[in-house]
């Protein structure tokens, strides 16, 4: 049976019936040849408050162009973002995680409201990645998403000083301050270092959340292999995005949903991906959401499972050496996926958005010689994949640490208790952290924040300050992708549901150990439970608006929802 292309706009725009529909398409500057083709929506997030999106409209322009020219009528539509940079260490960051639901709810209510025929979106700073990608498993019809691109790295002006000579990403600007308050760096050097670290459009340059979800997107089959690589200021970007136009007719044509594309081993497929290239710990969090909304069953131990069979094989910032433009330049996600072909750690004949499969993009491969940023099978930079799963005492429900470029397997020290972010802060700032101590910020998970804020701030503080490798970190709230150093997040049951974090005070002993894979307090069983039976969480700072909706989303879903994939659950 043929696939009719116009199956949800004919209904609303053909016949007498439909003629006030149609007035207002008019008005709006399409024609009657217009409403007679395919409607597409082209959804992006450009916003006039970061550069991770900046280059948008003009990518939205070249997928409009696409479209029209293989016989569709492209639709734009704007939405919002939360850049994590700008809001990190404040009230602002609150906003930043509540973004992905509230961006994957425009663009799914638009698409039905419109009733368009296929979809493209363009996604670039963390949270619009996964939106993005939710919001296709929903609606479930042609589609792909294409991310706008990482941003070049920067250099100091300077000739000498802490940060001369190295290759600068927004991790050297936290960095920078904490070497600032600690001393290690002049005011001038910190300026050199804000000055420079951003040069242009597209999204932090490492290996962090945004590169993640963009990388995990092309493992997943959602976005063409190698699109996604090409950094937000490289010509052949906007090529790509014309192309871009062009597949999503032929997927609306084909009658090719994300459903019909992505599985369960899709999903294998791009936890692979984000192991082997040392991913965020966010990488946890979005893609459990991304995997409810495909109606695909995955949970947080799946990525203990496939890390630990995973070898770490691209040596990419913020633990590494490299930035994702030099990755795209060493051949990309294709490259890794070749390495996991060897090791055997792909299902192959998944398909993908191009019409072909993995196995055949992989193969597609072009690597230049003597490339130093993803490394052979026999040299991989460690045995098993970025990121890990803990559980103990302190985290029954569980929690991810980030294990890419730590040589230390286990830690035990001291609590320091924090109940916020900017106390913690503080701490570090004031020189009160001393080596070996556990720092503990609690009352920072997605209800108790609300809105589970990143604690860039603070591991930033603590590398610029020279104590990165001599602490460890722990928290109900989570991290940036361009936090590194022993820290752990997403620790379940959170604080304010009386998880056994909220019972935790200054002195308490706290052991990790990565290969037993524990997190645990010599406490005994008794003293936790009346510990927990006197605290109290602190009052909501938030009682109307976004925020406070998301608390109470987070409040209605299941304890196992929200270890997963907190506001999802609906």
């Amino acid at each position: 049976m043929r696939f009719d292309p116009r199956r949800n706009s004919r209904s609303q725009l053909e016949g007498p019936d439909r003629a006030a529909a149609r007035a207002m398409m008019k008005a709006a500057g399409f024609s009657d040849e217009d409403l007679t083709r395919p409607l597409i929506g082209v959804a992006h997030c450009w916003i006039g408050t970061m550069p991770c999106n900046a280059n948008h409209r003009s990518l939205a322009a070249r997928v409009m162009e696409g479209v029209r020219a293989a016989g569709g009528t492209p639709v734009e539509v704007n939405t919002v973002a939360i850049n994590d940079a700008i809001t990190t260490g404040s009230e602002g960051m609150k906003t930043s995680l509540v973004s992905r639901e509230l961006i994957a709810d425009s663009v799914e209510l638009v698409a039905r409201g419109h009733m368009f025929d296929g979809l493209v979106t363009l996604s670039g700073c963390d949270k619009t990645i996964p939106a993005m990608a939710m919001a296709l498993g929903r609606l479930d019809i042609p589609g792909l998403t294409l991310y706008g691109g990482s941003i070049q790295a920067g250099r100091c002006a300077s000739t000498q000083g802490m940060f001369h000579g190295r290759k600068l990403t927004i991790q050297e600007v936290y960095e920078a301050v904490g070497a600032y308050n600690a001393g290690r760096i002049t005011r001038d050097e910190l300026r050199d270092v804000e000055d420079h670290a951003c040069p242009g459009a597209g999204a932090c340059g490492g290996q962090f959340t945004a590169n993640t979800m963009a990388t995990a997107c092309a493992m997943l089959g959602l976005s063409p292999m190698g699109f996604n690589d090409i950094p937000a200021t490289d010509g052949r970007k906007e090529d790509v995005a014309v192309q871009c136009g062009r597949l999503v007719m032929d997927l609306v044509r084909q009658g090719t949903t994300p459903r019909s594309l992505v599985t369960r081993a899709s999903f294998e497929n791009a936890i692979a991906g984000v192991m082997a290239t040392g991913g965020s710990t966010n990488a946890v969090l979005h893609l459990l959401a991304i995997a409810r909304e495909f109606g695909v069953d995955l949970v947080i131990d799946d990525f203990d499972h496939i890390s630990r069979k995973t070898p770490v094989l691209a040596d990419l910032r913020p633990w590494g050496t490299y930035t994702a433009p030099e990755m795209f330049e060493a051949g990309g996600m294709a490259v890794v996926g070749k390495r996991l072909r060897e090791a055997g750690l792909l299902h192959l004949e998944q398909r993908t958005v191009s019409g072909r499969t993995l196995g055949e993009e992989i193969a597609r491969a072009v690597e230049p010689a003597a490339q130093q940023v993803i490394k052979p099978l026999a040299a991989a930079l460690k045995p098993q994949g970025g990121l890990a799963i803990l559980r103990g005492n302190l985290a029954p429900g569980g929690c991810v640490i980030k294990v890419s470029g730590q040589k230390r397997k286990q830690h035990r020290g001291p609590a320091r208790v924090f109940e916020r972010e900017e106390d913690a802060f503080q701490a570090v700032k004031q020189g009160e952290i001393r080596p070996g101590d556990v720092i503990v910020i609690r009352n920072e998970g997605p209800r108790g924040g609300p809105g589970m804020r990143e604690m860039q701030l603070v591991t930033g503080a603590l590398q610029g300050a020279g104590l990165g490798e001599q602490v460890a970190l722990m928290t109900d709230g989570r991290f940036s992708g361009a936090s590194h150093g022993f820290v752990i997040g997403h620790i379940v049951p959170e604080a304010v549901d009386r998880g056994p974090i909220a019972a935790l005070r200054d002195g308490d002993i706290i052991s990790i150990d990565v290969e037993q894979r524990r997190l645990d307090v010599d406490l005994s069983e008794e003293a936790m439970r009346q510990r927990l039976a006197q605290w109290q969480p602190p009052p909501p700072r938030y009682t109307t608006g976004v925020l406070a909706k998301f608390a109470r989303l987070v409040t209605d879903a299941s304890q196992g929802a929200v270890t997963s994939d907190f506001g999802a659950a609906r």
